[in-house]
């Protein structure tokens, strides 16, 4: 694995995915609770639940595609890091945003006020930045069962999953879609070359198939109120899932003009996931000040529009604080390192 070459396509999909996970936010938190919103915003947060089986699902799969070699290693030390990593950017994040959302405290999303609130969310009940911590939990899970046969992993997966998709754990925060999509990192982990064969081989007319398949799919589900039954969600996410491996390969391969941008993001996630939520509670306070109404234009425009600005808003402010030297924040062990560093010199010498 070591002397693979990286395809393209799965920071395509990361690119899809955390535009998606934006503009989910953006819908959902603000142009939904905008004066004057009507059936245009409806439809925007309609299309964005159609869109729920594939989002998280996706990105926990190319999530597990690229930890196999750390999970698998024989010293262990690599996803040990990397989980202490993402615990420790989750924990930094949480922090951040519990002190800055308190400037905006009409903005609808979980924030602790109080210790407790606090120590809950950074254990048992995540908040909005819970893709962090599940993928930490799901390095331990994988390093853990790393000798047990794939025929007895995904399975016993699939039914976890299966089991938090039907509602039946307690509402505790965002822990239901920690359990719900570990299946998809471990499917990722398990079966990458698998993936990649089946991403290589797909061409637009399979992806249109299972897109078309997705689409309708969603809206038996949808219509016939089949959310919570149990198996239903996690088969649904499955074909969403290979419905974006297979567009996304396509787009990698046919469409660059599309393809490079999309790259381009996939390969900046963390600094997006982390921040987006903070820029987006302080335009939706600013403009919760101005009174402005919802008229169509703005219906139709301003998710789109607000979506590429918070996300470049993400990425500028990234690149201002590691720039000042804070890149600590979205890699904690930067500071270890710089701590061990001198006294391995003087050992040294």
């Amino acid at each position: 694995m070591s002397g693979r070459v990286r395809a393209g396509w799965p920071d395509v999909a990361k690119g899809v995915c955390i535009i998606l996970v934006v503009l989910w936010h953006v819908v959902t938190k603000h142009a939904i609770d905008e004066p004057g919103a009507g059936a245009i915003t409806d439809a925007w947060a309609t299309l964005n639940a159609q869109l729920l089986p594939l989002r998280m699902p996706l990105f926990f799969l190319i999530s597990g595609m690229f930890a196999g070699r750390a999970v698998m290693a024989a010293s262990g030390t690599d996803w040990r890091r990397r989980a202490i990593r993402l615990a420790g950017v989750y924990v930094i994040w949480v922090l951040i945003q519990t002190a800055v959302l308190a400037l905006a405290p009409d903005f609808d999303t979980a924030r602790a006020e109080n210790a407790g609130q606090l120590l809950a969310q950074l254990t048992f009940s995540p908040t909005n930045l819970w893709y962090l911590l599940a993928l930490a939990v799901y390095l331990l899970v994988a390093r853990l069962t790393r000798d047990v046969p794939t025929a007895v992993v995904l399975p016993i997966a699939f039914f976890v999953s299966a089991v938090a998709a039907a509602g039946v754990l307690p509402d505790l925060g965002n822990l239901w879609q920690v359990v719900q999509n570990l299946f998809f990192f471990l499917a990722g982990l398990r079966l990458r070359d698998a993936i990649e064969r089946f991403a290589a081989s797909s061409g637009p007319l399979r992806a249109c198939m299972l897109i078309a398949a997705y689409a309708g799919g969603a809206a038996v589900v949808g219509l016939l109120g089949l959310r919570q039954w149990p198996g239903v969600w996690p088969m649904l996410s499955v074909i969403a899932v290979a419905a974006g491996v297979a567009a996304c390969a396509v787009i990698d391969r046919s469409a660059p003009a599309v393809a490079r941008p999309l790259r381009w993001i996939g390969q900046r996630t963390l600094p997006i996931y982390v921040i987006h939520m903070i820029p987006l509670a302080l335009i939706d306070g600013a403009m919760r000040a101005t009174r402005m109404r919802a008229t169509l234009p703005i219906e139709v425009l301003e998710p789109v529009v607000l979506t590429a600005v918070v996300i470049a808003i993400c990425l500028g402010v990234h690149a201002l604080l590691v720039r000042i030297g804070l890149g600590v924040l979205f890699d904690p062990l930067l500071l270890a390192d710089r701590l061990r560093r001198p006294r391995a010199g003087a050992v040294g010498a």
